[in-house]
């Protein structure tokens, strides 16, 4: 198990110094085993009971001390952007903002997902991520999330006209359950309002 496992999410924020906040929940993905390729046609109103939903959870949590680790099934991506800090293996910087962008409760919500993108900035590499995000081949449109984060965080450029480009078949959301929400056209995104 352990050779199949790394720190990720809000975990990974801190680690790989997105935050100055020191998480009390140490998030630690399994990678699950292969499985067969499913042939899930996405449908518009499949996204939209998905979303008016909360984020799944996990259920496996231990307790130790002051903190809680929280033990999440990962899809296997054949460790797709894993890297090691102090030989503990770990989400890269771009892989961590996909993740978090995938799961925002697993790293405090939007407003944190955002703050992790803006503090990424002046290091991303912006081919690693729009190359991990290929890679990670998703069902649901995340490429439509990341490059909303990417322009509010304040980048522009090749890469983010790259993915404003993409085909944006569905309309799709920033998070899960939004009560009150605002629409990007140029994204094709709902996203709370205010934000």
């Amino acid at each position: 198990m352990v050779n199949k496992s790394y720190l990720s999410h809000y975990t990974a924020v801190f680690l790989n110094d997105l935050t100055n906040q020191v998480p009390k929940t140490i998030y630690v993905t399994f990678e699950q085993s292969k499985k067969a390729a499913g042939n899930s046609q996405l449908k518009q109103e499949a996204i939209d009971a998905a979303f008016s939903k909360p984020q799944r959870r996990a259920l496996t949590e231990a307790k130790y001390g002051d903190f809680s680790f929280l033990i999440l099934n990962g899809m296997n991506t054949g460790r797709t952007g894993i890297h090691t800090i102090e030989n503990v293996p770990v989400t890269n910087l771009e892989r961590t903002l996909i993740d978090i962008t995938v799961r925002p409760s697993y790293a405090g919500g939007v407003y944190s997902v955002l703050e992790a993108y803006q503090n990424a900035l002046p290091r991303i590499s912006l081919n690693k991520l729009v190359a991990t995000l290929d890679n990670l081949n998703f069902i649901y449109p995340y490429h439509q999330a990341v490059g909303f984060y990417l322009e509010r965080a304040g980048y522009s450029g090749k890469k983010l006209e790259n993915l404003r480009s993409r085909k944006k078949e569905f309309k799709f959301y920033l998070t899960y359950e939004i009560q009150e929400k605002d629409f990007s056209e140029d994204w094709q995104l709902y996203f709370p309002k205010g934000m």
